[in-house]
């Protein structure tokens, strides 16, 4: 696993999903911070998968799957 590479797909993805799911309470009305908490929580834990999926498409591209290596 190339995980330098994951750390910068992980932080893009975790931006996107918790702002979507921080859109999606704000509009449903769940405009407590209790709810908002939730959004983020969930949103962190749901671009985990997200992230790894990514990595691994864009390390088979490039042909790096190993990783950083000195």
């Amino acid at each position: 696993m190339n995980w330098p590479l994951f750390s910068v797909i992980y932080s893009m993805t975790a931006t996107v999903t918790i702002g979507l799911f921080m859109i999606g309470a704000l509009i449903t009305g769940f405009n407590e911070i209790f709810h908002i908490q939730i959004a983020v929580g969930l949103g962190v834990l749901a671009s985990i998968p997200a992230g790894l999926f990514f990595t691994k498409k864009i390390g088979s591209i490039t042909g790096n799957e190993e990783g950083y290596k000195t």
